[in-house]
């Protein structure tokens, strides 16, 4: 079977040592030539994840159409900020039922659109769409540490099969039903992610990263019950697994950002000491815009977005969080009790 993997930063790297180690011709598009080269040359990305070793059957190309040609599913790994340029540029090599799944996790800036929404406006067709989300950082998956993750897709006949793409004997795929749940997991808990990082950098103990994660997850599931997700989805591996591993790991870009920022940098000398993309730094804002569009409050998310982008000081966001009205805590979740909501 042929696969294009769009995108070959540390993601788009793991996915194709995964795949590629399961004996599929993997195509891997890598905007960079350089990047390119050094792979086909060394079967080593020269910039992220250098020391994996990439498999034979792993062929990469910085021409786009090269990638798609012949592909009969396509593995979308780019920052969720470039899934909407790089789907118009896949679109005129592209059939119009190649399976396609999404693995950037965020809501566009400007449109409010979860990303498998982008890619049914750009390239049309829902029912070929799918996403993956979960506790996935790409450094574990791609030394193949036992790892899982769902596969929400439209229709269940493309989510068993990008199932059976995926499944590995260290990298175990669960399939849902719930595209809006698992894509607005993947998108929010960054934010979160981000929050618990600064409260790293400011020294703050367990008690407020545990706070912070738990009502994170709730306001989580607050947005996606308003927005027609299941609540169950948000205890699940998208939800708060993605989150436990996103909020802890010494692995985490947006827990890294959130330090980063603690401690007197910026989102950009972030990215530009890591030459990588938190997509919290992102979602922050597009998040914080989709709950005021839904006119629901998300405290954190708003507070994170004002300290990366409004200039509020650190302090002062801890002071709004604490000082809040009290509140009852299920407030908003839709919780699932006896199979009816309250």
């Amino acid at each position: 079977m042929r696969i294009a993997i769009i995108g070959a930063g540390s993601w788009g790297t793991a996915v194709s040592a995964l795949l590629g180690n399961k004996g599929l011709d993997v195509q891997l598009w890598a905007r960079e030539t350089e990047i390119a080269e050094g792979i086909n040359a060394l079967h080593q990305n020269p910039l992220y994840l250098t020391d994996v070793v990439l498999p034979g059957c792993v062929v990469a190309t910085p021409d786009i159409e090269a990638a798609l040609s012949g592909a009969e599913a396509v593995v979308m790994v780019t920052p969720s900020h470039g899934v909407r340029g790089t789907a118009e540029s896949m679109k005129p090599y592209l059939g119009q039922a190649t399976p396609v799944v999404n693995l950037s996790k965020g809501v566009e800036r400007g449109t409010d659109m979860r990303m498998t929404e982008v890619l049914e406006d750009v390239l049309g067709n829902r029912g070929r769409l799918a996403a993956l989300s979960g506790p996935n950082h790409a450094e574990e998956v791609s030394k193949q540490v036992p790892s899982a993750t769902v596969i929400a897709a439209y229709d269940e006949t493309v989510g068993r099969m990008f199932q059976d793409v995926f499944m590995a004997p260290t990298f175990r795929v669960y399939t849902n039903p719930d595209v809006v749940g698992v894509e607005l997991c993947a998108a929010c808990k960054n934010v979160v992610a981000v929050a618990a990082g600064i409260s790293d950098g400011m020294g703050f103990g367990d008690n407020t990263k545990a706070t912070l994660m738990t009502r994170g997850l709730a306001e989580m599931a607050r947005l996606g019950t308003r927005l027609g997700a299941n609540p169950l989805t948000f205890m699940g591996l998208a939800g708060v697994g993605d989150l436990i591993a996103t909020c802890t790991s010494r692995h985490s870009r947006n827990r890294g950002l959130g330090e980063h920022i603690a401690l007197g940098g910026t989102v950009d000398s972030y990215a530009a000491e890591t030459h990588m993309v938190a997509e919290g730094a992102y979602s922050c804002v597009s998040v914080d815009e989709l709950a005021h569009r839904e006119g629901l409050e998300l405290p954190i998310s708003h507070q994170v977005r004002a300290i990366l982008y409004e200039g509020a000081s650190i302090q002062t966001a801890a002071g709004l969080l604490m000082g809040r009205s009290a509140k009852d805590e299920l407030h908003g979740m839709g919780l699932i009790v006896d199979g009816e909501g309250r």
